[in-house]
């Protein structure tokens, strides 16, 4: 756009005037300009500048002079030159100037000058035989700064600073970098590095610690890298698949297709392309994948959706086959494109650009955040100066939800476009994610078993993730924080396990690493449920406490010969009479939910122990809290 208007701007040059006339300029000021236009013509913008300025030299009253240096800074982005040359220009003429306030106007805007770039566009389409183009291209920018003006009343945050900082020589060089993608732990970043002709390398650089620096970069091991033509790169957030965009030949369905690799001893194995319920023989590009690897979203102009290239999202079935892509909807998709998807750690907040939605001008990028009901919101503009008059590209956060990354070619980037960092505003912000890995084996053999792992919102008993360990029971999940879960481990022939991470109004500053003993079924087994509760001195159960109970009633519907008691434990406070009769209501309180639930009253008996069968010393407030329990046990079988 900025090149358009530039050459829209020289030809301008032609237009009648009143005071400056251009056919008195001192002729060496008009060589050097015309010099000038022949490196502006051959791409050379940069070496257009001294020729300007020497023209200037020979004739500070120059004005087409003036205005070409501003089209050149407009181009190199330096909106504050570009601006500076513009009021030079019209404090010379105002008449020969008046055809230029719409290219003044974008500049203005690049600075965020919104105000004065709305009036500079009024001033423009107010001027007499304008071409259908110029108006459309004028009523295009005024519409864009009518909505900047509008999201900045919007936004009371006035305190927040964008900053983005260069990651420097270890991961940016002469080339350009793009798609960066990082571990939940962040110790493993890989992004896209620009080659000769169409190569493009997939980089990798590592940390060993927290905030220390990271490595310089080089090419990922492995077969990954073999094939020159692909880009888009994503790594799982467990750092065990890498997915991508390929276009290798006689390899796909056509075009760029989605591929996959996994992390081996030896490296990244050889790229597998993801089949026909993902590719097509249209262009499929832009992966991410969700942080229990479930849902695949990504971008595609495949036909049947509502504009170039639409968003959509794929499932993992229990078989580990991908179902049929679906398009997202026109919620989220327009008539333009939307692209460069990314699904957040939390698994509820998606980042993707967009050059139909409104916007500033070329691509934006959005946020949407599911609701409680798990289905999308609307998309929401992550507003200025993240968003700019430029096409801004893709966006990665971190699992604190506070550090973002991004590609852009900024006055100190080593060449072409370079990685950077910076604070995301608070109001657009993912949860911070936190996460829990481990193993989950047989009490007694202490085999490795595959299992089936689940995350339950307490507040509403949503169930937030389901994953499956791999077949030696290793299994990693995410836990956005703010929140209550109960945590169950489920295989069939053994007890489920279960445990609550309570995160809501606590500071989230660790991770779990938890290696789970399954019992196998047998008489005598005990399993404590950890999150049934119960009012003070009350045994009306909680609504929260029907997560675990609905896993022992699954239990119980698929093992039909166990028969089970439920116990119920206080700790020592009060007196010990009501504390046995409190013990007793409340497991025949969970008898009855069992009950409710089509169990056979024979299999089912409960007992009140009161205090009487301690875990740990009442002497602390944690040992009263182990004290006070419901826990059941297999009696026969």
């Amino acid at each position: 756009m900025e090149k358009l208007l530039l050459i829209c701007g020289l030809l301008l040059g032609t237009v009648a005037h009143t005071q400056y006339n251009s056919e008195k300029v001192n002729k060496k000021a008009v060589d050097a300009y015309e010099k000038a236009m022949l490196q502006l013509r051959d791409g050379l913008v940069r070496d257009a500048i001294p020729l300007l300025g020497k023209a200037l030299e020979y004739d500070p009253n120059y004005v087409d002079a003036y205005l070409s240096l501003a089209g050149v800074y407009g181009e190199l982005k330096n909106y504050s030159k570009s601006i500076y040359y513009y009021e030079t220009a019209r404090k010379f003429d105002t008449a020969y100037f008046k055809y230029y306030d719409l290219p003044y106007s974008i500049n203005l805007a690049g600075e965020g000058r919104f105000a004065e770039a709305l009036q500079a566009a009024n001033r423009f389409l107010a001027l007499d035989k304008l071409s259908d183009r110029s108006i459309a291209n004028g009523r295009y920018r005024k519409k864009t700064y009518e909505f900047a003006l509008q999201q900045q009343a919007r936004n009371t945050n006035t305190s927040y600073v964008f900053a983005p900082i260069n990651l420097g020589d270890s991961i940016n060089s002469p080339q350009s970098e793009y798609y960066p993608s990082i571990t939940i732990d962040d110790s493993l970043f890989v992004f896209t590095r620009k080659g000769a002709g169409i190569r493009e390398d997939f980089m990798s650089s590592s940390r060993l610690q927290p905030q220390t620096p990271y490595t310089k970069a080089g090419l990922i091991n492995g077969d990954i890298n073999y094939q020159p033509s692909k880009g888009a790169l994503h790594i799982s957030q467990d750092g065990e698949w890498l997915l991508f965009a390929g276009n290798f030949s006689g390899q796909g369905f056509g075009n760029f297709d989605l591929y996959i690799s996994y992390y081996t001893p030896t490296g990244w194995s050889e790229p597998q392309n993801l089949g026909p319920n993902i590719n097509t023989e249209f262009w499929e590009s832009a992966p991410t994948l969700s942080p229990d690897k479930k849902a695949l979203y990504f971008s595609s102009n495949r036909p049947g959706g509502y504009g170039g290239k639409d968003l959509y999202v794929s499932y993992r079935q229990p078989n580990g086959r991908w179902s049929p892509a679906a398009n997202m909807g026109p919620a989220i998709n327009t008539a333009a494109d939307e692209q460069a998807p990314f699904i957040h750690a939390d698994n509820q907040t998606l980042y993707f650009t967009s050059d139909g939605l409104p916007g500033y001008g070329g691509t934006d990028i959005f946020v949407l955040r599911k609701k409680d009901n798990q289905e999308w919101g609307i998309p929401e503009n992550l507003g200025y100066p993240i968003n700019t008059i430029e096409n801004e590209g893709t966006l990665y956060v971190a699992s604190n939800g506070i550090d973002a990354y991004y590609a852009s070619d900024r006055a100190d980037s080593r060449g072409g476009l370079d990685l950077y960092k910076f604070e995301l505003r608070p109001d657009i912000r993912p949860v911070k994610t936190l996460y829990v890995k481990g193993h989950v084996f047989d009490a007694t053999t202490q085999k490795g078993i595959p299992s089936t792992v689940e995350l339950t919102n307490d507040s509403n008993q949503q169930l937030v993730t389901k994953v499956q360990t791999d077949e030696t029971g290793h299994y990693f999940i995410t836990l956005p924080v703010g929140k209550d879960y109960t945590f169950t481990v489920n295989r069939k022939g053994y007890l489920f396990y279960s445990d609550v991470y309570a995160l809501s109004g606590k500071p989230a500053d660790t991770t779990y690493q938890k290696n789970i003993a399954l019992q196998p079924i047998r008489i005598n087994s005990t399993v404590i449920l950890k999150n049934i509760q119960f009012p003070s001195n009350s045994y009306e159960l909680a609504p929260v406490s029907r997560i675990e109970l609905d896993k022992l009633v699954d239990l119980l519907g698929e093992n039909p010969a166990i028969h089970i008691q439920v116990s119920g434990h206080t700790d020592n406070t009060g007196d010990a009479a009501q504390n046995l009769k409190l013990s007793a209501n409340r497991a025949k309180a969970v008898a009855d939910y069992l009950i409710s639930k089509g169990i056979d009253p024979k299999r089912i008996t409960s007992k009140g122990y009161g205090a009487t069968k301690p875990l740990a010393g009442n002497d602390t407030e944690q040992g009263k809290a182990q004290n006070r329990r419901t826990e059941f046990t297999i009696t026969s079988l």
